[in-house]
């Protein structure tokens, strides 16, 4: 049965070090992308103010799906190793990430509303 529940510890081990790796990688990919877009808007002059926002509000929804995969990677952490202390730390880190998408969520939300005319 012990040799069971190791294999069981290791196996998640893998699979939050996956999603990590699948986190990184979509930051990565998002980073990229954004920098090539900016770059492209930085030398089109004419380009119109929404495009730059644009690029802002996709990088973000990005971002913020990789918030997710981290969090998820940090709770298969604590499904492996799960004492007080890793408790404890998965609680501030789940706490400030869920603060960090909020923000991040409402901005985008912001951002993506057409402009209000004010009467």
């Amino acid at each position: 049965m012990n040799a069971l529940l190791d294999t069981a510890k290791l196996w998640i081990e893998y699979l939050a070090r996956a999603v990590e790796i699948a986190a990184a990688i979509i930051i990565g990919i998002a980073a990229v992308q954004a920098t090539v877009r900016s770059l492209i808007l930085f030398v089109q002059p004419s380009a119109p103010p929404e495009a730059k926002n644009g690029v802002r509000l996709t990088l973000g929804r990005w971002l913020a799906v990789a918030l997710e995969l981290e969090l998820a990677a940090d709770i298969l952490n604590t499904a492996v190793t799960p004492s007080w202390t890793d408790i404890e730390k998965l609680a501030a880190i789940a706490a400030l990430r869920t603060a960090l998408n909020f923000f991040l969520e409402k901005e985008i939300e912001q951002e993506a509303q057409p402009a209000q005319i004010a009467a």
